[in-house]
């Protein structure tokens, strides 16, 4: 089973007159309401190589419209060399973002609310002390709590809050495989989205070689902590041009899919200079776990 990359791909790179997104735009946080497509992308700039959040909007998923001006940007020392790799999540009436904020103490996972996607209020560093990144919200609470998944490297980890700032109960979800693509570290990609079967996963992974490629996983829906598949093929691997050349190369990489119907939009980052789309039908990716 692999995901089909969309015609148009590349859906969106950087804009030669905006100061902050023309030199990368990649790995996008996604949502689909009422309609339509949202990005919240990460820019960079080729004066300052500093990290911003950009948005676009689009009817159909392709095609996006984009403001000229960054929707985040960095603003406290511990987001000094940039804002990173958004996933967003709603919650109730609001959206919850957590990203990576970058900087001399490191990586930070911070939390940003919004009820509009384009003016967002920080809530805070979420895990602090310590270098952390690829941090997804779970769409619903689970048991009563809010659920995350977070990598300490090289694995993935799902935690527990019941206020979405103050993280316990920290456990090892996934593992590296020896021997196989993802077989030095791996790192949770969009939230995950619910199924009647389980929690269904998109994760990167990269080899020795670091070679990003995109998999499945297949979490209980009563308790995440439980891996009920995994499929041992990636679902995406970089082939294309521009996905083996750029800033990073060999990189396929995404923080948001979204589900229309039964379509699966999966926006990925490409070699960390650009957006794309590959999509596949729901039934066919739960067919593969």
């Amino acid at each position: 089973m692999q995901l089909q990359r969309h015609p148009a791909n590349p859906i969106l790179t950087t804009v030669r007159y905006h100061d902050w997104e023309d030199r990368t735009c990649f790995n996008a946080a996604a949502v689909y309401e009422e309609g339509l497509f949202h990005l919240v992308y990460r820019a960079q700039g080729t004066a300052d190589n500093v990290s911003r959040l950009g948005y676009a909007v689009s009817t159909d998923g392709v095609h996006f419209s984009r403001l000229d001006r960054p929707v985040l940007v960095p603003e406290n020392e511990y987001e000094r060399w940039g804002v990173e790799d958004p996933r967003i999540t709603r919650l109730g009436d609001r959206y919850y973002m957590l990203y990576t904020a970058y900087s001399a103490h490191g990586t930070r996972v911070s939390l940003a609310s919004s009820r509009n996607l384009l003016t967002w209020r920080r809530e805070g560093i979420v895990l602090p002390d310590e270098d952390n990144k690829d941090a997804a919200l779970f769409p619903d609470k689970i048991g009563g709590r809010y659920a995350m998944l977070h990598r300490r490297p090289p694995d993935i980890w799902l935690a527990w809050s019941d206020d979405l700032l103050h993280w316990t109960d920290h456990q090892v979800i996934m593992r590296p495989r020896p021997g196989m693509w993802d077989e030095t570290r791996v790192g949770a990609g969009g939230p995950p989205i619910r199924t009647e079967h389980g929690w269904l996963l998109t994760y990167h992974g990269y080899n020795r070689d670091h070679v990003y490629c995109l998999g499945l996983a297949l979490l209980d829906l009563e308790d995440p902590t439980v891996v009920i598949s995994r499929a041992e093929e990636p679902v995406l691997v970089p082939t294309e041009p521009w996905e083996r050349a750029g800033d990073v190369p060999n990189v396929v990489f995404t923080c948001g899919s979204v589900v229309v119907g039964d379509e699966v939009y999966v926006y990925y980052g490409a070699a960390d200079m650009r957006i794309a789309l590959a999509t596949a039908r729901l039934r066919d990716l739960l067919q593969a776990l």
